[in-house]
């Protein structure tokens, strides 16, 4: 099977190691030379194009699927509209209306489009409901992933991510130091976040759907914060409500939403589908950080 990964950034080119390492054909797609070079360094073959030029696309070779991992950068919604609304269509357009089409196109969203809950759990059968002008545009990008591929022929597949953690991607610091503030994590290690695609691709599943790509345990950021601080042999850190923080700090409305929208995220459908997770909970996935944590407060690194 070969697989184009569009935008392989972070999730991406383990995506790409994962399919190369199980004897399939991955090609990464960045839209710079040092992205490039960097699917390279990983061990599978990389080309350089803009997902949002549909004349560059042409550099990509056939595939028999196609996974739209793009990043609009952490930059704000119309940032965001112009990579995953306008450059997911202009991706799936030109793949589907390829002579050689791909039988299966997979757009990587986001846990965020579910939007405020309360607290409470969340799966594949609730209404989404987002909260912010960027998590509007995921919303709206599912949709697009689903049903344009459809009017090819195509199948579409929607894989909703949680937070991602993992190699350079800890953050250790930020809740064994503290301020924390109240809510739930809901989280996913790379390593799962694409062994899950891959597996949905390799085992042909969750064609014209949507599946949460999260792990098995949503916690308190208040307790995960007294977890890690225990495990890196460090005192419990300082907590604070959301009220609080918001009269310390001067937040923009975007982030005030966010910080006030709770949720729960189930992965029982994924679980269903017999996927099993390298690191089923922070515990082993924060393993290797409170690990290194120990051992640069040690001295022997």
């Amino acid at each position: 099977m070969r697989v184009a990964i569009l935008g392989c950034g972070y999730v991406g080119i383990e995506l790409g190691r994962q399919l190369t390492n199980a004897g399939h054909d991955a090609v990464g797609v960045r839209r710079s030379d040092s992205g490039v070079e960097a699917i390279e360094s990983a061990g599978f073959a990389g080309v350089r194009a803009d997902v949002t030029d549909e004349e560059a696309l042409t550099a990509v070779p056939d595939a028999e699927a196609v996974v739209f991992a793009a990043s609009s950068g952490g930059r704000g919604a119309e940032a965001a509209r112009e990579v995953y609304v306008e450059g997911l269509q202009t991706a799936v357009d030109h793949f589907c209306d390829r002579e050689d089409a791909p039988d299966r196109f997979v757009y990587t969203s986001s846990t965020g489009v579910y939007g405020d809950h309360d607290g409470e759990w969340v799966d594949e059968g609730t209404p989404i409901e987002p909260t912010t002008a960027k998590t509007e545009v995921l919303a709206e990008a599912e949709r697009i992933a689903v049903e344009r591929p459809a009017e090819y022929g195509v199948d579409g597949t929607v894989a909703r991510y949680a937070g991602l953690y993992g190699p350079d991607r800890y953050r250790l610091e930020r809740y064994v130091e503290g301020p924390v503030t109240e809510g739930y994590l809901n989280m996913v290690h790379r390593d799962d976040a694409a062994g899950a695609v891959g597996y949905l691709l390799e085992s042909d599943l969750a064609r014209g759907e949507a599946v949460n790509v999260v792990d098995d345990e949503p916690v308190a950021k208040w307790e995960f914060a007294d977890w890690l601080a225990e495990q890196c042999c460090e005192p419990e850190p300082p907590k604070r409500t959301i009220e609080a923080r918001l009269a310390a700090e001067d937040l923009s409305e975007t982030v005030e939403r966010r910080l006030r929208t709770s949720k729960r995220v189930s992965n029982q459908r994924l679980r269903g589908l017999e996927y099993e997770f390298a690191f089923p909970t922070y515990r082993e996935g924060y393993r290797a950080a409170v690990d290194g944590y120990l051992a640069a407060d040690d001295g022997t690194t």
